[in-house]
C-alpha cells in the first residue's frame, strides 16, 4: 500500500460483551460516563496510525479525485474547498511539503499522518479496503495500552513521530484518532449541573468521536475512556486515522 514501507501489521481482537467508559471514581468528564455494557463483535485493528506514505499512495491513486471512496458530503466539501491532500501540505516543484511550527519541509514518508478531517480518514479507509474502528472497538484495544508510551506536549517536539515497537503502537499521543462514531451520549448519560454542563452535552450533534490524545495532549491528561469531538470536516487538530477491519469469530 505504500511502496517501501513494511506491510501494516493487524492485531487481532476477539470482541465479546465489554464495559468501556470511565468508572465512577477518579476524574473523568461527564461525556465518558456511565460506563456501560457494549457487544463487540470480532475486529482486528491496524498496529499503528496511517502514516504519510499510505497518504502519498492515495493522493498518487486518484484518491482526492474518485467520488466512489467519499461520503457524500465530504467529496462535496473536496470540490467546493479544492482539497488535495491533507491540510498544511504543499506540492512545489513537483514535490509534497509540508508546514508546520518549525517550517516548511519535505514530507516523512514513515511520519504518522495527521490533520486529516473525518473525511478524508473514512475515504484512506475505503481505498485501503478497511474502515475506522468504532469507539467502543478502539476503547477496548486502548485499555491494555499504558498513555506513556505516546509522545505528548511535554516532549515538546509538537509533530508526529515515526511508530516504532511490537503490538498496538502509539494509541497514546501523537494524533488524535478518527472513529466512526457519531458523538452521542452514553446510555443514563446525564450532564453536569450548572454552567460545566455546558461543555459537552450541547455539542452532540453533528461531530464525530475521535481517541487517543495527541502531541498537543499534556501526558496523564488521556485515558482509554476519553472521549474528543469535532465536525467531520475539521482538520485543524493534530488528528490522523487507525484503520479497522472486519473478521469472523473463530
Amino acid at each position: 500500500m505504500a511502496g517501501d514501507l513494511a506491510p501494516l501489521g493487524w492485531i487481532e481482537l476477539s470482541g465479546g460483551t465489554h464495559e468501556i467508559g470511565a468508572p465512577e471514581r477518579g476524574f473523568a468528564f461527564d461525556h465518558e460516563r456511565p460506563r456501560h455494557r457494549v457487544v463487540i463483535e470480532p475486529f482486528a485493528l491496524a498496529a499503528r496510525p496511517v502514516c504519510n506514505a499510505e497518504v502519498l499512495a492515495f493522493i498518487a491513486d486518484g484518491g482526492y479525485r474518485d467520488p466512489r471512496l467519499w461520503l457524500a458530503d465530504g467529496f462535496a466539501l473536496v470540490r467546493h474547498e479544492g482539497w488535495c491532500a491533507p491540510l498544511y501540505w504543499e506540492l512545489r516543484d513537483g514535490t509534497w511539503v509540508s508546514y508546520d511550527l518549525a517550517g516548511v519541509h519535505a514530507i516523512e514518508p514513515a511520519a504518522t499522518a495527521c490533520h486529516l478531517s473525518y473525511y478524508e480518514a473514512d475515504a484512506i479507509a475505503r481505498w485501503a479496503g478497511a474502515r475506522l474502528p468504532t469507539e467502543a472497538e478502539w476503547e477496548l484495544a486502548a485499555e491494555s495500552a499504558q498513555p506513556r508510551d505516546g509522545h505528548w506536549a511535554d516532549d515538546d517536539r509538537l509533530h508526529p513521530r515515526v511508530a516504532a515497537g511490537d503490538g498496538l503502537q502509539q494509541l497514546f499521543g501523537d494524533v488524535w484518532e478518527w472513529t466512526q462514531s457519531a458523538y452521542a451520549p452514553y446510555p443514563g448519560f446525564a450532564p453536569l449541573a450548572g454552567a460545566l454542563g455546558e461543555y459537552n452535552g450541547k455539542f452532540m450533534s453533528g461531530q464525530m468521536v475521535l481517541r487517543g490524545g495527541s502531541c498537543f495532549s499534556p501526558r496523564g491528561h488521556v485515558r482509554a475512556s476519553s472521549r474528543n469531538f469535532f465536525p467531520p470536516r475539521a482538520r485543524w487538530q493534530m488528528s490522523g486515522a487507525r484503520l479497522a477491519r472486519n473478521r469472523r469469530a473463530p
